[in-house]
């Protein structure tokens, strides 16, 4: 391969896996959709997407795998291309939590705890993981500290949205009403999940950004 072949290789890949972080992106919008407008058929389309995430995850790793092995790339070259490799994985993942939301509202008997803002919760992944991939795509060492900073304030709304939740649960009267218990629990149960997953998402975009600082930067103070 000639090198300008090869520069071009890594441009594409750079482009290709911003590409598959929009489409990420719009599943997760999608599945936070479903959530809200308790849409059976949108949450179907989000579960049944998850094959295209899927086959997009692996095309990816076999080029990074092929830039490896046929280029042997030292120095900024190789943390550019194992980062990118480490980021598919990461987006991989919140493709999985997308299709959990699906199937959390095809499952979804009733709407609980209306006043757990699971769609604020929402915004601030989706926020988190657009800042993420534009540290990447600009190569900005800078916003990735940002980026695990905010997951600090993602975790404290996560943890005051399961307190609010069991609390709700505790002063209700759902658990004396006969025949009750056990849907209002499998409810209560798939909106911590819910919940849980969003974390999961502001976790994810901060693996996004430690990988970037590292590939930027060579340093793994954001590594975990």
């Amino acid at each position: 391969m000639a090198r300008t072949d090869y520069q071009t290789s890594l441009s594409e890949l750079r482009g290709d896996v911003l590409y598959m972080s929009e489409v990420v992106a719009e599943r997760l919008r999608m599945g936070l959709d479903t959530l809200d407008r308790k849409d059976d058929d949108l949450a179907r389309e989000v579960i049944e997407g998850d094959d295209e995430i899927n086959e997009m995850y692996l095309d990816l790793e076999q080029d990074c795998i092929d830039l490896i092995a046929l280029q042997q790339p030292v120095a900024s070259d190789l943390r550019f291309i194992a980062a990118s490799f480490k980021i598919i994985t990461d987006l991989e993942r919140i493709g999985d939590l997308a299709v959990n939301l699906g199937e959390y509202t095809l499952d979804a008997e009733q709407d609980l705890f209306p006043d757990v803002d699971v769609q604020r919760l929402g915004d601030v992944t989706l926020e988190m993981l657009d800042d993420a991939m534009e540290t990447y795509a600009n190569e900005d060492a800078d916003n990735c500290f940002d980026v695990a900073d905010r997951d600090d304030e993602l975790d404290a709304m996560c943890e005051a949205a399961s307190e609010l939740v069991m609390r709700d649960l505790i002063q209700s009267d759902r658990l004396d009403e006969e025949g009750e218990v056990e849907s209002t629990m499998q409810d209560v149960s798939r909106l911590l999940l819910t919940i849980r997953d969003l974390e999961r998402v502001g976790d994810h975009a901060v693996n996004i950004a430690a990988r970037t600082l590292y590939m930027v930067e060579n340093d793994d103070e954001l590594l975990y």
